[in-house]
């Protein structure tokens, strides 16, 4: 019966990491369940920090709850350029994580949408440079979570860099790795911005056995300043469907599988 019930919950968090909210009723006809059973999953699933219960409904908990994001605008403002995109990449990323996985998870708006949709999970051990990752997992009670430290260097930004970052990566390995980017090209691979970010991204790829690029379809074909890693240590770029067939062809050419949700 318990195994049963966790089933049960675990369906209302993925139909709510898709819809954001929902009402006890949708619920209860969607999981086949009577709405007293949805609604003692729901005060179990508020208890974990999990979600917030309404009048009649549920939302999922955590959005922009985050204390600094009232001080810095930046962020929320990324968060919104291509959000739907983003949360149907982030739920095909956590659909990609096994029980007992140790991941990594590269700062950026994108992959703080990935970790959103694992918070809910249980047995994995996430590894992350992004202090507002950190921070929503924290209430995290059944994954572990680890942050290497490091030094945060430009205002708005959430990414540790630095010795204290690179030396801790390099003592660490990774089933996985879900890196965002500010472009990815067929011919030049993974970019970012800053070269301080890119040494510690390259690092991450150096120590992960599948690089997954998860990025919105605006930022597939372009290049930024510094290269994180070559084209060809990419396994899989998950996307959205806005992007050029053409170029997803091009990718898949280079032995990149490519995901459009």
């Amino acid at each position: 019966m318990a195994a049963k019930t966790n089933d049960r919950a675990n369906q209302i968090l993925h139909l709510l990491l898709q819809k954001g909210t929902s009402s006890v009723e949708d619920l209860s006809a969607t999981v086949n369940s009577s709405p007293a059973s949805v609604r003692r999953d729901l005060i179990k699933l508020e208890q974990r920090g999990l979600v917030h219960r309404t009048h009649g409904g549920v939302e999922l908990a955590g959005k922009l709850t985050y204390e600094p994001f009232r001080f810095d605008a930046a962020f929320p403002l990324r968060e919104e350029r291509f959000a739907d995109e983003k949360r149907r990449i982030a739920i095909a990323a956590a659909e990609m994580v096994l029980e007992g996985d140790t991941i990594a998870l590269s700062p950026g708006t994108t992959t703080t949408q990935v970790a959103r949709s694992l918070r809910h999970r249980e047995g994995i051990h996430i590894v992350t440079s992004a202090v507002n990752i950190g921070m929503e997992l924290s209430s995290q009670p059944n994954a572990k979570v680890t942050l290497t430290g490091g030094t945060i260097r430009w205002p708005g930004s959430f990414s540790m860099v630095g010795a204290t970052t690179f030396h801790a990566i390099q003592k660490l390995y990774f089933d996985k790795v879900f890196m965002g980017a500010t472009g990815i090209h067929p011919e030049h691979g993974l970019t970012v911005i800053e070269s301080d970010e890119a040494l510690i991204l390259g690092e991450m790829v150096k120590h992960s056995r599948q690089v997954v690029a998860v990025a919105d379809s605006s930022k597939l074909g372009m290049i930024s300043t510094n290269k994180v890693c070559e084209p060809a240590q990419i396994h899989t770029i998950i996307t959205d469907d806005n992007i050029d067939p053409e170029l997803v062809e091009v990718f898949r050419s280079k032995h990149i599988n490519v995901l459009c949700v």
